[in-house]
């Protein structure tokens, strides 16, 4: 029988497991292939494993190791699937899978189910396509996304942002990371700022995607209409969407989450990135798509 698992350091305390037995009912095994030496855990991969999934801090090693790529892959540079092909080892990236129909849900909810359940697994496909199609009819102009933190998962999401059409800003801590990855893909146009300029970003955008592991200073510093956002009450749809990675610490919390709920805000926290990063994910390595309401309960 297929083998599946998840290679990482640390990662006792994943749920990616859980999901995976939840989403096949118990059909495969699923292992923590735990270690700080990415080179055995590879090994292990290679010697008895259909596909693996890969998290911090061995997404790039899983890329280098790889001998086919995805778009997408490509363009964000890191892994964190790994499939045995009959062609060698591909690599792919449901980080941005799972950004994308986390945002698409906050401004469409309800579509992510009803286009899985319609057109199974090309149903990611045709949830991008028809967000694209529906963004005139969400903003009066093109929306603007803020990527806050430019790492493994920062550059998942600014290629997420822009191949939603957002106009997209990358703020980091280290203002050269995120001119690296604007100088890298030119494509997007994306826009550098310093994270000195937090708060009037936050201000102007319509999405803000957080993956930074701690909370910076200038959260505190915000105020309940730097969550109002445009055109509010002309459009249906949240005033802003605020995507959170970190699902163990989240840095949004206490009266930063009260400030949103009053400026009609929609917080979509890390635990439903890794729902939809599952869904994607473990699609790709099995060939069956999971059930995404067993999945959800395990979330709860």
């Amino acid at each position: 029988m297929d083998k599946f698992g998840l290679i990482g350091d640390p990662i006792s305390d994943s749920l990616s497991p859980a999901l995976f037995k939840a989403g096949y009912n118990g059909k495969y095994d699923y292992d923590l292939i735990e270690g700080k030496e990415f080179g055995k855990a590879f090994r292990k991969f290679t010697e008895g494993y259909k596909a693996i999934n890969v998290t911090a801090p061995f997404k790039q090693d899983a890329f280098r190791k790889a001998d086919i790529f995805t778009s997408s892959c490509n363009k964000i540079g890191a892994s964190n699937i790994l499939i045995k092909t009959e062609n060698g080892v591909k690599a792919d990236n449901s980080d941005f899978t799972g950004i994308v129909l986390s945002i698409v849900e906050a401004l469409l909810p309800g579509l992510t189910e009803q286009f899985y359940a319609k057109f199974g697994s090309k149903a990611f496909i045709r949830i991008h396509q028809f967000f694209l199609q529906s963004i005139d009819s969400l903003f009066s102009r093109k929306p603007q996304a803020l990527i806050v933190g430019c790492g493994g998962a920062g550059r998942a999401a600014a290629v997420a942002a822009a191949e939603l059409g957002f106009d997209t800003v990358l703020m980091n801590r280290t203002e050269e990371k995120a001119g690296k990855i604007a100088m890298e893909l030119p494509e997007y146009g994306f826009i550098v700022d310093p994270i000195s300029d937090f708060e009037a970003a936050f201000r102007e955008c319509d999405l803000v995607i957080y993956t930074l592991p701690m909370a910076i200073p200038a959260l505190t510093n915000l105020t309940g209409s730097d969550f109002a956002g445009e055109d509010r009450y002309t459009y249906n749809r949240p005033s802003k969407v605020i995507l959170e990675a970190n699902y163990k610490n989240p840095s949004f919390s206490g009266t930063i989450l009260d400030m949103l709920d009053a400026g009609g805000c929609q917080y979509v926290p890390g635990r439903k990135w890794l729902l939809y990063q599952a869904l994607t994910g473990y699609g790709i390595m099995t060939g069956e798509e999971p059930d995404l309401k067993a999945m959800a309960r395990v979330m709860i």
